[in-house]
């Protein structure tokens, strides 16, 4: 027995698995309970796991108990296609094996990733049935099923009848609540917990901050950030980032700030995105870029501190870094650490470096990204874009020419830039200038009036954009004709009023256009959705959910 044991422990790969399971099988002691179970939970929940040899070996069980049942279904509720475990719950329930506690607390955690409302409720019946209701954490589980996929009336009412409640009982309500359509009644139930002495944790404050996040709720806010101090539950970093969160959608990004700045514990980089989106929600772009060029600076310092902290600094974090010093503008600081890395640098910190040059026009560190990625065989055409782009902004034309003769004698051929948009199920294409939509002349006509209305409104075309050696008329309607236009005028002519215009670019929206769009949405009442090759921008009432930086 010590010797199986023994065995069990030293099973840190699928092959010790494999090779334990063939010597059970050969000293017969394969079908003899607690073995095969533990090697089932080994197969199934243990990262050297394999759930597929645990089917295998589950298979060659003679009659598998509840606690193999178990091992199986509970390491499908973990794996990527939750709903197999619900199918193996069911089909264990039409056998003859009894189902348990830790069965049925399995598969509703499976319900809950795959958030299978009716699948839940079936195994509710169950737990009724097989008398499970006095069972605490099987209650909970069933509640933050219900709460996880929206069903919060279901949720409430297991909650109200649960003749025992715990912390984590009112925590998946609390949450369910909050992340649902039902934030005031968060924060009753947090109050109300208080009142009934329940101690609130950490888990209980993220589900009220955000219930009073989304209510705009500062009062109820401060109360929780004062119950917060007192009970020294902010030196966890998820609490504070909820707390700078909730102050920046209340309106009071100071109060972001001072908790930012007055943390305790180590901010992480959800701690800076938070901040730096506070600013820039609340239109002060230049403390975001402020806060921004600071996150690059404790980047650096974490970086440099690996060395001292017996951290081996591997290519990815090389990367990092260097990204992190491109977005900020600080190319030649960039540069030296990839030219001071052990390892070789592969294209990619080179097309990061190509990418940076670009966004802050510089030619010079341009043309050295290029030269090594050519070195490096790179076949991209959007290396060649990259400086090619720089140049015509630069109006070196002649250059912008050299580029493009490479191209040709690479065979490098330009990713052209098209939009797409389905009206009545009908998938309609748009190329910048394209006049081959049967609806050609009534698109043209409406960009005509859309650019008479947003001139009138103060917009001016940025010529500057236009990266060929034209005139200024020539530019502006070069501008004009973008794909993503095309597509926003017919949207415009073809779909209701206060119905939303969704489009989808191959490449990233322009500014130009990115500018056109937020107008047409404040002019014309509509929310537009424009899906480009990096996120999702959703135009409305003159804004971008974007907030003008992607």
């Amino acid at each position: 027995m010590a010797y199986l044991d023994s065995l069990l422990q030293k099973c840190t790969s699928i092959l010790r698995i494999k090779e334990l399971q063939a010597h059970l099988i050969s000293t017969g002691q394969f079908q003899l309970h607690p073995f095969r179970t533990k090697l089932l939970e080994l197969c199934s929940i243990s990262p050297a796991g394999d759930l597929s040899f645990a089917g295998h070996i589950f298979h060659q069980i003679q009659t598998p108990s509840t606690n193999d049942w178990n091992a199986i279904v509970r390491g499908l509720a973990q794996c990527p296609e939750p709903t197999k475990a619900i199918l193996w719950y069911r089909t264990m329930s039409r056998k003859s094996q009894k189902v348990d506690a830790l069965t049925c607390s399995f598969t509703l955690k499976a319900c809950a990733r795959a958030l299978a409302f009716s699948e839940a409720t079936e195994i509710h019946s169950h737990i009724v049935q097989f008398g499970f209701k006095a069972d605490i954490l099987l209650q909970t589980t069933l509640l933050d099923v219900y709460a996880k996929a929206g069903h919060l009336d279901s949720a409430e009412q297991v909650f109200d009848e649960m003749c025992v409640c715990d912390i984590a009982s009112w925590n998946a309500l609390i949450s369910g609540f909050a992340q649902g359509s039902r934030p005031s009644e968060a924060l009753a139930l947090f109050s109300r917990m208080k009142v009934e002495s329940w101690k609130p944790n950490e888990v209980t404050v993220l589900g009220a901050l955000s219930a009073c996040a989304q209510l705009g709720a500062l009062r109820q806010g401060k109360e929780v950030h004062e119950f917060i101090r007192d009970e020294k539950l902010d030196v966890n970093v998820i609490v504070c980032n909820a707390l700078i969160d909730m102050y920046a959608k209340c309106g009071f990004v100071d109060k972001a700030y001072w908790v930012f700045k007055n943390m305790s514990c180590r901010k992480s980089i959800i701690t800076w995105n938070t901040m730096i989106m506070a600013f820039a929600m609340n239109g002060d772009g230049f403390k975001a870029l402020d806060l921004f060029d600071q996150m690059v600076d404790e980047g650096v310092r974490l970086f440099d501190s690996m060395v001292g902290s017996g951290v081996k600094r591997n290519i990815k974090h090389y990367g990092s870094v260097v990204d992190l010093l491109g977005r900020a503008g600080r190319l030649k600081e960039a540069y030296d650490i990839i030219n001071s890395m052990p390892m070789f640098p592969d294209v990619v910190f080179w097309q990061s470096l190509l990418g940076a040059s670009k966004t802050y026009g510089n030619v010079k560190m341009a043309e050295i990204a290029s030269r090594k990625l050519v070195e490096m065989g790179s076949n991209s055409c959007g290396d060649y874009v990259l400086l090619s782009n720089l140049y015509a902004a630069q109006q070196r034309w002649n250059d912008v020419g050299r580029v493009r003769e490479s191209m040709k004698n690479r065979d490098v051929r330009k990713i052209p830039g098209f939009s797409y948009m389905e009206v009545e199920g009908i998938i309609n294409k748009f190329i910048n200038g394209d006049q081959s939509h049967t609806k050609s002349r009534e698109i043209y006509a409406k960009l005509d009036e859309i650019m008479f209305r947003i001139k009138a409104y103060g917009y001016a075309p940025e010529t500057n954009l236009v990266l060929h050696d034209i005139g200024e008329e020539d530019k502006e309607n070069a501008l004009s004709y973008h794909s993503e236009k095309l597509a926003v005028a017919y949207g415009l002519i073809s779909t209701k009023d206060g119905i939303p215009i969704q489009v989808i670019k191959n490449l990233r929206i322009c500014k130009d256009c990115h500018v056109v769009i937020k107008i047409i949405s404040k002019i014309y009442n509509r929310e537009i959705i424009v899906r480009d090759r990096a996120r999702f921008h959703r135009f409305k009432e003159g804004l971008c959910s974007c907030k003008d930086y992607w």
